[in-house]
């Protein structure tokens, strides 16, 4: 009877033990969960606690760049050309917040032109400063809405303000010699029409619309364009049938460009003229299959029309 009783006392002790063990578990999930909800509560504190900047961009391509009331002291904003992975930050240009009623602004002018590539936003308490990297405000894009109804001179220098992945500003910003911008896209199954103007050169005799097999540098497929009597507008379509056939591996990029005359260098065709500053995750075409293999026209990281071929699923 002893030996049974002292079972039993062990096993209720066991039990107890097991209990308290799924208490102390439970204790410690919840305090895991209250380290997760503060750790998010400070982030969203430093969030908040950041300075915002808004800018308003007008036609010529001139940001304003504002500071709202109560924002911390700022007497700068430096613009840096994000650097190529593993270069060294080259350029930079610094401008200076004046009064402007209660808010403070800063004017980049359409001088000096902004080299190619994304320029960071940053603000400086003083010059010399350490930077500060400042959250998007409102943006007014308005003028770009329709910009590719304007011609553009030679070079073409675009600006559009966008708000990064991280919720911080900045601006893209092209400067190409010639710009052929894609204003409409037809996708069919079997092809693919681009109408389009051309900005900062004119089409003369001998103009030609050439696709290039990327990483080939010789392989082009090449299509005779429709022009308009102005020198700057035209058109083409592309059987994708053709372009299957003259994919040699089945699988490749063609980026599309436009030859204005015989002679000319080619000038890429793209969408760079409104207030889209990404738009290849935006704007999707639908997939068409030709030749065993799929097709599809996409706009790549610079906003330049290039046509996908890959395996069919």
């Amino acid at each position: 009877m002893t030996k049974d009783k002292d079972r039993e006392q062990r096993a209720g002790t066991d039990q107890l033990t097991g209990t308290d063990k799924r208490k102390d578990m439970d204790k410690r999930k919840d305090m895991d969960k209250r380290r997760e909800i503060d750790q998010r509560t400070d982030t969203d504190t430093d969030t908040e606690t950041q300075p915002h900047v808004g800018c308003a961009i007008d036609a010529d391509g001139r940001i304003t760049f504002d500071l709202p009331p109560g924002s911390p002291d700022a007497h700068q904003l430096l613009l840096r050309l994000r650097p190529k992975k593993g270069q060294p930050e080259k350029t930079v240009h610094v401008l200076d917040f004046e009064p402007a009623g209660e808010r403070r602004c800063a004017v980049l002018d359409e001088r000096p032109v902004l080299a190619e590539g994304r320029w960071d936003v940053y603000l400086l308490r003083e010059p010399g400063a350490e930077r500060q990297r400042p959250r998007a405000g409102l943006r007014d894009l308005r003028a770009l809405v329709d910009g590719h109804r304007r011609r553009r001179p030679s070079p073409l220098a675009v600006r559009i303000p966008y708000v990064t992945k991280d919720g911080h500003l900045a601006v893209r910003a092209w400067l190409r010699t010639a710009h052929a911008e894609a204003e409409r896209v037809d996708v069919t199954r079997r092809s693919i029409t681009v109408s389009a103007s051309l900005h900062g050169a004119s089409l003369h005799e001998g103009a030609v619309v050439s696709l290039r097999l990327r990483g080939t540098g010789a392989v082009a497929h090449t299509v005779e364009p429709l022009t308009e009597d102005d020198g700057r507008t035209f058109s083409f379509t592309v059987d994708y049938a053709e372009l299957a056939a003259g994919t040699p591996s089945g699988a490749g990029v063609w980026d599309v460009s436009v030859r204005p005359a015989a002679d000319a260098p080619a000038v890429r065709v793209g969408r760079l003229l409104d207030d889209l500053a990404d738009r290849k995750a935006i704007v999707v075409y639908p997939t068409a299959e030709a030749g065993g293999v799929a097709l599809r026209p996409y706009y790549t990281v610079d906003n330049d029309l290039s046509v996908e071929v890959s395996a069919t699923s």
